[in-house]
């Protein structure tokens, strides 16, 4: 973690991955972020992966760092309060993620009357209004109809929710957009930031609606290979996969030779007047009689032999690994990469735990902290932001307002 936005208080009220995962790259980066729940938690709080103690290791994973605060938000007063804790005073305050309807006591025009210069980011399933999740806004894109082995019938799902991360990194970058407007204008913003329209407008940008509207046909499937290129999954002798990609002529020569099959690849050129060299949309086009020349190659060869061999081509490569295989192989993946740290968390799991994925040239990285425990920060926050006395937070642990780490 760094401290780039030490200074910045942004409040989140928000579940699930997209708008806590947009709090936590900007918490990533040295914000101080508010996270405020229902007292018990909310929709997430124990969603799986669970900790033999019960605590979600999801919520964990997504709200390392940040200052938890638990109030009662049914009632009148909690909401007062959370309302108050979002519209804060002060040039590094008034900055809001949700995921919140549009509508109610959190609507962006009921907490700018509080604050006119508010910035709020407010994560939408449909651009509408209408519920959605990643996985439903993903059956509506087509991409599971592309996904999947050759002559697959129905959708295939991708376990990784890209569209709530995608979101979440743009939810950051827009807060940090309008924060800097503010500073120059004075003037606040509601962004609302539509799953469906980050995952639609992206299906755009990588050219899959034209290259449906030139062809007025669904893209096929095509399995383990690489669209458009030469790249695809073999097994070693022994046993081990790996994923193979060969994108630039430097790379495709380099992996030609180290697997010495540079004289039958020159052969099918001759045979196809091709030019895999230079044409890597040619080795799309012939990838079932290259992968065989591939599949035999490196199917001769046990995993030991064939890295040195790869390394050195220069090629794109990489086993394939359950995720325990790589937390005992993959140096990335452990405490050798500054990433990462061990740290313990309220679930009783010490585990690694990452600060920013990016590096800042010639700064150090500060301690990676733990994940809160829920409520753990509410009297703090409430004396600190909104200058409460120990005996006004008393009075609202009595009446059941508010909540503190049990």
């Amino acid at each position: 973690m760094y401290r780039i936005l030490e200074g910045l208080r942004v409040v989140e009220v928000a579940s699930f991955i997209a708008a806590p995962s947009g709090a936590l790259y900007l918490r990533e980066l040295g914000a101080d972020v508010i996270r405020i729940d229902p007292i018990g938690g909310g929709m997430d709080y124990g969603r799986w992966p669970l900790a033999p103690n019960g605590r979600s290791l999801y919520w964990e994973g997504l709200n390392k760092g940040k200052r938890s605060v638990a109030i009662d938000l049914a009632r009148p007063e909690g909401r007062e309060l959370a309302s108050a804790l979002v519209a804060t005073p002060g040039e590094n305050a008034g900055l809001f993620v949700t995921n919140f309807p549009a509508r109610g006591w959190l609507a962006h025009e009921a907490l700018a009357a509080r604050r006119s210069d508010l910035i709020s980011v407010r994560v939408l399933g449909w651009a509408d209004g209408r519920p959605a999740v990643d996985y439903t806004i993903n059956a509506a894109t087509g991409y599971p109809m592309m996904t999947g082995p050759s002559g697959h019938d129905g959708p295939v799902n991708h376990v990784l929710p890209a569209w709530d991360l995608l979101t979440g990194a743009l939810a950051a970058a827009n807060l940090l957009a309008a924060e800097r407007r503010r500073r120059l204008t004075g003037a606040g913003a509601e962004i609302r930031l539509p799953l469906s329209d980050v995952a639609f407008s992206t299906l755009a940008r990588l050219g899959h609606v034209a290259e449906v509207t030139m062809n007025d046909a669904d893209r096929p499937r095509s399995g383990n290979d690489l669209f458009g290129a030469f790249g695809r999954d073999f097994a070693t002798s022994d046993g081990e996969r790996i994923m193979l990609i060969g994108l630039t002529a430097k790379q495709w020569t380099g992996v030609l030779e180290a697997l010495e099959i540079a004289a039958p690849v020159a052969a099918l050129e001759r045979e196809l007047g091709a030019d895999f060299t230079r044409d890597e949309g040619a080795r799309f086009v012939h990838r079932a009689r290259l992968g065989a020349i591939f599949a035999a190659a490196i199917g001769r060869r046990t995993l030991a032999a064939l890295a040195p061999l790869l390394e050195r081509s220069g090629t794109t490569w990489s086993v394939y690994r359950t995720v325990k295989h790589a937390l005992a192989a993959e140096p990335g993946l452990s405490t050798a990469n500054p990433v990462f740290e061990l740290v313990a968390h309220p679930s009783g799991i010490r585990s690694l735990t990452p600060g920013a994925a990016s590096s800042y040239a010639g700064e150090t990285r500060a301690a990676v902290p733990p994940s809160p425990a829920l409520g753990a920060d509410t009297d703090a926050v409430l004396a600190e932001c909104l200058g409460l006395s120990s005996q006004e937070i008393g009075r609202l642990h009595d009446a059941g307002i508010v909540a503190a780490a049990p």
